[in-house]
């Protein structure tokens, strides 16, 4: 056909060429570059150097997929994407470079894909060297065997765990009758295995009067975040519960999607992908209120250096670190925390205390909330309807 018609030929080997060109003067079509480091992003706590803002905490919520029917979870699409191991080690790694210490791996439920987890939380460790790494589960498919293959690796595991009574779960959607016990076996497994514990409780109008008390002292969580004021009143002697306002959550937590994009929790869109245009371009296209973090104590010691220095006065200078950006609430706590701990052992309790829109969602009509929230799997549990 080329033999009959060569203008044919003549045309389509100029249109090649063209393609060859542009890739060779624009490898960025191909190959996105990197994204430059920010010159010691590690070496303080801040959250702007140089005018850019540094993300140095950062949820990734890499599934949507749950084992679970919470009524209040905002992670309610059914979409089954996953990003590629690789593309999920090259947005880790660019937000390594751009001042990430801290790295909560949520979904969904991560331990649905366990081996994918498992691979990233020892790259982030291993290969990053991040602070800290720590994941958020409601607990049901965790063994034994993967927390002792990669306790070394995780610095907290967090519990979502909203009622201490099995009839008050499996309304809220907790599973079916043995959240509980399981709850228990994890606990025992990070205390076991050297990671600090932590306790999720998204609270609403099926659990709001509970007396959690006993097995909050049982459980011993590092950090117990949990109608709001009553309940936080209730379990005041708790030294580890650490409440969360709506109001203070709803922007304070920056969040990476399945498909490793920022969301925007102003309800503009999604940024681009940071594999794609790097993090400082997709921070700049998302609200992200850097006070909230603060406000809400976003910083804290996530780890077993950091809280033995803090239990014992130290600014953490082993660790590069600087604590003036340290929220206020969660100075003079140290002790108390710090002597739950085991001898010799990491593990640590700590219960962070979300309100929840009645469990129909945060702020929504179903619900009975007084303006509470969620913490790293829940952040803005059902997301409020427009």
């Amino acid at each position: 056909m080329l033999l009959s018609k060569p203008w044919l030929g003549i045309f389509l080997f100029t249109i090649s060429l063209c393609v060859i060109v542009y890739k060779h003067f624009n490898p960025s079509c191909v190959h996105p570059p990197a994204p430059k480091p920010i010159s010691a992003p590690n070496k303080s706590n801040e959250l702007k150097v140089s005018n850019k803002t540094i993300p140095l905490s950062v949820n990734y919520h890499f599934t949507r997929k749950c084992s679970y029917e919470c009524g209040f979870c905002f992670h309610t699409d059914t979409n089954s994407y996953i990003a590629p191991l690789e593309d999920a080690k090259v947005g880790l790694l660019r937000l390594s470079q751009a001042g990430m210490k801290n790295v909560n791996f949520a979904g969904g439920e991560p331990f649905l894909y366990a081996s994918m987890l498992g691979k990233m939380v020892d790259y982030c460790k291993q290969e990053l060297k991040l602070e800290s790494v720590s994941i958020v589960s409601n607990g049901s498919k965790i063994t034994e065997s993967w927390i002792r293959a990669h306790a070394s690796n995780v610095d907290i595991l967090a519990i979502s765990c909203d009622s201490f009574d099995e009839t008050t779960n499996i309304q809220i959607g907790r599973g079916t009758g043995t959240h509980i016990s399981q709850l228990y076996r994890v606990a025992e497994w990070c205390r076991e295995y050297g990671v600090m514990f932590k306790l999720n409780s998204v609270i609403c109008r099926y659990n709001f009067d509970e007396d959690m008390n006993r097995h909050i002292a049982a459980l011993q969580p590092y950090r117990c975040d949990d109608e709001f004021d009553a309940f936080c009143a209730k379990h005041a002697a708790q030294k580890c519960i650490v409440p969360e306002s709506n109001k203070v959550m709803a922007k304070s937590y920056l969040i990476l999607d399945e498909r490793l994009h920022f969301l925007d929790r102003s309800g503009k869109k999604p940024s681009q992908s940071i594999v794609q245009v790097g993090v400082e371009e997709a921070l700049d296209s998302v609200f992200w209120d850097m006070s909230g973090f603060k406000e809400r104590g976003g910083i804290f010691a996530w780890n077993e250096d950091l809280a033995k220095n803090l239990k014992e006065g130290k600014s953490a200078e082993a660790g590069a670190e600087s604590w003036e950006v340290l929220i206020e609430k969660e100075e003079g706590k140290g002790k108390d925390e710090a002597d739950l701990k085991g001898d010799g052992a990491k593990f640590d309790a700590r219960h962070q205390v979300m309100g929840g829109g009645g469990c129909g969602g945060a702020g929504t009509s179903n619900g009975t909330g007084n303006g509470s929230s969620a913490d790293l799997e829940d952040i803005g549990k059902k997301a409020k309807k427009e």
